[in-house]
């Protein structure tokens, strides 16, 4: 098995010029229900299925990281996420150094499954992907900050991403190692 074991794409990251128009948008035209924000940073997570859309206004915190505001010839999105099966940070290290990717430092962030850990990795094209962590055990918010529109509903939506996205993908993952 390999070190990075991905299973799911977590969240995707958009730059948006108005934030209250976006959130407007994906709650009306896709039905995405707003779950958490951090107004500290410029972060507003919507979910969407097992998975989640985080808008940041390019004035905020985050957004400001990308540069100018999105148009034609300008970056919209800030980076996507993939779920990680497993999280190994030596050997998921080991294996960006033999393939000759640089990664970055292991956070806590929080994904579609919640709470977790995860790093960043630069592709070829300058694209920032995050390698997502499957959730940490206490999923206690440690953010300051922090609001979410409703926590139990959050909750709820998370645990059934996990019992859809991650508990498939380990059984498979026991089924593959007992078959060899």
């Amino acid at each position: 098995m390999s070190a990075i074991d991905v299973i799911a794409l977590d969240h995707v990251v958009l730059r948006v010029k108005d934030v209250k128009a976006s959130l407007d948008w994906y709650k009306r035209v896709l039905g995405c229900a707003e779950e958490r924000m951090v107004p500290e940073f410029g972060l507003y997570q919507l979910r969407v299925g097992p998975i989640l859309i985080d808008l940041v206004p390019v004035d905020g915190v985050i957004g400001k990281m990308g540069g100018g505001a999105p148009g034609k010839k300008k970056r919209n999105m800030d980076h996507f996420a993939v779920q990680l099966l497993n999280f190994d940070e030596k050997k998921i290290r080991a294996q960006l150094k033999r393939r000759g990717v640089k990664s970055g430092d292991v956070d806590r962030r929080y994904g579609s499954l919640g709470h977790g850990p995860s790093m960043y990795v630069i592709d070829p094209d300058g694209n920032t992907v995050e390698l997502k962590g499957p959730p940490d055990p206490d999923q206690t918010e440690n953010v300051p900050g922090a609001k979410y529109k409703s926590l139990k509903r959050a909750e709820a939506a998370a645990a059934v991403a996990r019992s859809t996205v991650l508990a498939p993908a380990r059984r498979r993952a026991r089924s593959t190692a007992k078959a060899k």
